[in-house]
């Protein structure tokens, strides 16, 4: 439905100045007939010469000069009033309905405003308000989305976990029980990382106002890489940091750290026993870079994007996830108004995700 748009003052100031002329009009009208004529009679009382009655006369006649100029006052005020009133409650019908229309919507009614008449005025806030409306729907959609796949994603390992519980119930030996709660905590790990990946992502999401400051990213890069030295040893895999001069940031310390956690976590997890994972922390050309590389199977240059998507993995995938690291990754960078770019990782095989401050 089309939406014809009007000026509401210039409305409401024709209807005004329509009802004030005519009430002046016919007030001016009203007093010069009858001043007309009084001074008709006048002049012919004047052919007498009396001087008494030419004083009676200008009394007179001053007496009805004011009644005949307060009578339409009294009577008009009233009336003008009324058309006042009337015009202003006939200008602002049109906003009377636009609030109608919105106080009747239901939460899930989300469609633009589409009135069929409305004053220019309103416009802009017409069109913030169907903006709003976009943006919750958007919103809303995403959420019942991300609901849904998380549903589905806990309900494996809960499956799971159930399933190794109700084996080792039922074992008929200790090495069979071990292996059963072995895979019960295996299970258990699983979905307590869902969870907190979960958790994570409801903080970011609802993010405003975020309480920013400076830190060196170079320690804190440093600091991070330290955490997941135990792991990489681990699987022997080499995890070097090149961050060879300070570098001063402006962010949230805590998110940062998130976001390399989950870099990491991420190279470490999907690179092979024995390969190689780098952290790079420079400043060029006016911009922060923070880097992560390795050298594992890397993801195909036509699925980067996908691989951002909450609980996405790729298929052919053998090692265990959940498909939030890199959604997380690249919430914690939009709020940063930071770039994420991923490529090639360590000796052209892999994967490297480079956060862009400052671009």
């Amino acid at each position: 439905m089309n939406t014809r748009w009007f000026s509401l003052r210039r409305r409401l100031l024709t209807w005004l100045l329509a009802g004030v002329t005519a009430g002046w009009l016919g007030a001016v009208g009203f007093a010069y007939v009858e001043t007309r004529e009084e001074v008709l009679e006048m002049l012919e009382k004047r052919g007498h010469d009396d001087k008494r009655l030419e004083r009676h006369v200008h009394e007179e006649l001053a007496e009805h000069l004011l009644k005949t100029m307060l009578t339409p006052l009294l009577f008009g005020l009233p009336i003008l009033g009324a058309w006042i009133w009337f015009a202003t409650r006939h200008g602002f019908r049109p906003l009377d309905q636009i609030a109608a229309e919105v106080a009747c919507r239901t939460p899930d009614r989300l469609d633009p405003l589409a009135p069929e008449a409305a004053p220019g005025e309103i416009r802009p806030l017409i069109d913030a308000i169907n903006d709003l409306f976009a943006r919750l729907a958007n919103s809303l959609e995403a959420e019942r989305r991300f609901t849904s796949d998380a549903a589905h994603e806990l309900r494996t390992p809960l499956a799971a976990i159930v399933t190794q519980a109700q084996v080792a119930a039922r074992a008929r030996d200790a090495a069979e029980r071990d292996h059963a709660l072995a895979q019960l905590v295996t299970g258990a790990q699983r979905a307590r990382h869902l969870v907190e990946q979960l958790l994570t992502l409801a903080r970011l999401d609802p993010a405003a106002d975020l309480p920013m400051s400076e830190l060196r990213l170079d320690r804190l890069a440093a600091e991070v890489c330290a955490e997941h030295g135990a792991a990489a040893l681990e699987k022997n895999i080499a995890l070097t940091l090149d961050a060879p001069q300070a570098v001063t940031l402006t962010g949230v310390d805590a998110m940062l750290r998130v976001l390399l956690r989950n870099l990491l976590d991420n190279a470490i997890r999907y690179t092979p026993a024995g390969g190689k994972v780098g952290v790079g922390v420079a400043a060029r050309g006016g911009q922060i870079e923070l880097r992560v590389a390795d050298d594992g199977p890397g993801i195909p240059a036509d699925q980067h994007a996908q691989a951002l998507r909450r609980l996405h993995r790729l298929a052919g995938q053998d090692i265990e996830g959940c498909g939030l690291g890199l959604s997380i990754v690249a919430r914690i960078a939009e709020l940063h108004h930071a770039r994420l770019e991923m490529g090639e990782g360590l000796e052209g095989r892999g994967l490297s995700v480079t956060v862009k401050f400052g671009a």
